[in-house]
């Protein structure tokens, strides 16, 4: 399974939704709190192309978006392929 990371802060009820909705797909991942670190701000803008909301999650080298983005690709689909998980 490739890795997930998720840039979020603490106070963005849309990082909590996509965290709480790749923990019930049971997927494991990495939060990164740029509210903590305004280096790891600015990695996540240049690796968005510029998107300065978050979260802003990556799956492998992946850019999938925010929260909407991801749950559109599991709508559509597409995180089971992005993960890698078969099942």
């Amino acid at each position: 399974m490739k890795n997930i990371i998720v840039y979020s802060t603490a106070i963005c009820p849309y990082c909590v939704a996509a965290k709480q909705f790749l923990g019930r797909k049971g997927l494991a991942f990495e939060e990164i709190r740029v509210d903590l670190d305004p280096a790891k701000r600015e990695e996540m803008i240049a690796r968005a192309s510029g998107r300065r909301t978050v979260p802003q999650i990556f799956i492998g080298d992946a850019h999938v978006g925010g929260y909407d983005d991801l749950v559109a690709a599991d709508r559509a689909g597409r995180l089971d392929a992005l993960t890698g998980d078969s099942t």
